[in-house]
């Protein structure tokens, strides 16, 4: 029999249970995958403790790759053996699962499966931020919080390559050496900087033209200070907790700002999206523009270690959960 991750009730990372489980036949549009990798993000933390709470009990995990064991009726596009990549739903930390086949991709030659885990949530994001939310342009000064975070690594690789002059921040000296190898042109060790200070050193007072802010909480005020005149202030995570609520006054008096939540559900809702954001990726990794480096890697039964670390900060950049 099959294993997965359960979970049962919301809490910590002992919530997340080992157990056994039955999958059936893929349905008409779905196909029946073996896992090979699992993708790790905070978006797995906030429904694990029920910040974005879930219907229980479930299995969370929003990434992953494996081989199609099975295809259901009405499926043309996949066959038995392609190694695919997905990205939602939920569902992911399990040996056997049943993905819909829309949100499923083939897995091109020059990339393996692990890699393809570690980047379907996190380097659509990256996509849907730089090409979509806001589009990045050559000779731009940007910010990024989490520089050395899973989104963050890629991001920043991808806006280099787009021209931009990227500003990240950081939370220790080993997580700036990793930011600046993906192409940081200033890093900010935010313990013992403050980050808005050094943006208006760094942009000679004007600001930045966006600041990408998956931290939340502890980051979301100051980053208003470091935009310049409608500038776009782009949270799109709560690594740090939920943004507490505040008044839309303040964007009038910081510079007439803009303010957005995206998701990735919503730049990914149709099938052409999904595919369009997915060539982009796979294209600029292939290209070498952007690596997928694996720094931790986890056994599937030890998610609560790796859930433990990644909300301790105790990870840098990508990182897989294998069956």
């Amino acid at each position: 029999m099959p294993h997965a991750i359960r979970i049962h009730e919301h809490g910590g990372p002992d919530k997340l249970k080992w157990e056994e489980i039955t999958v059936g036949d893929p349905g008409p549009g779905q196909v029946r995958v073996r896992t090979t990798a699992v993708g790790l993000n905070f978006i797995d933390t906030y429904q694990r403790s029920g910040l974005y709470p879930m219907q229980l009990p479930f299995t969370c995990g929003a990434e992953g790759a494996g081989v199609i064991e099975a295809v259901g009726p009405k499926v043309k596009e996949f066959r038995a053996g392609d190694r695919v990549a997905w990205t939602g739903p939920v569902g992911g930390y399990a040996e056997v699962l049943l993905r819909p086949a829309d949100r499923i991709v083939k897995i091109p030659a020059g990339i393996d499966d692990r890699q393809a885990a570690a980047m379907m949530l996190k380097g659509l994001t990256a996509w849907y931020l730089v090409r979509r939310t806001h589009r990045v342009k050559k000779g731009e000064t940007i910010l990024v919080h989490a520089a050395a975070g899973g989104v963050g690594l890629i991001l920043c690789q991808w806006a280099r390559k787009l021209g931009a002059t990227v500003i990240g921040t950081v939370g220790s000296d080993e997580k700036a050496a990793l930011a600046k190898k993906a192409g940081c042109r200033h890093v900010i060790v935010a313990s013992r900087e403050r980050f808005p200070d050094r943006v208006k050193e760094i942009t000679r007072g004007r600001g930045v033209p966006v600041v990408y802010d998956g931290v939340g909480k502890d980051t979301f005020m100051d980053s208003l200070d470091c935009l310049a005149p409608l500038g776009l202030m782009v949270s799109f995570g709560n690594a740090s907790g939920a943004v507490p609520p505040f008044s839309p006054g303040i964007l009038l008096t910081k510079g007439s700002l803009f303010l957005t939540r995206p998701t990735l559900a919503n730049h990914t809702a149709t099938r052409e999206d999904f595919l369009k954001g997915a060539r982009e990726l796979f294209a600029v990794v292939r290209s070498g523009a952007v690596k997928i480096t694996i720094n931790q890697a986890y056994p599937l039964r030890d998610a609560a270690r790796a859930h433990a670390d990644l909300e301790a900060r105790r990870t840098t950049g990508q990182t897989v959960l294998i069956p």
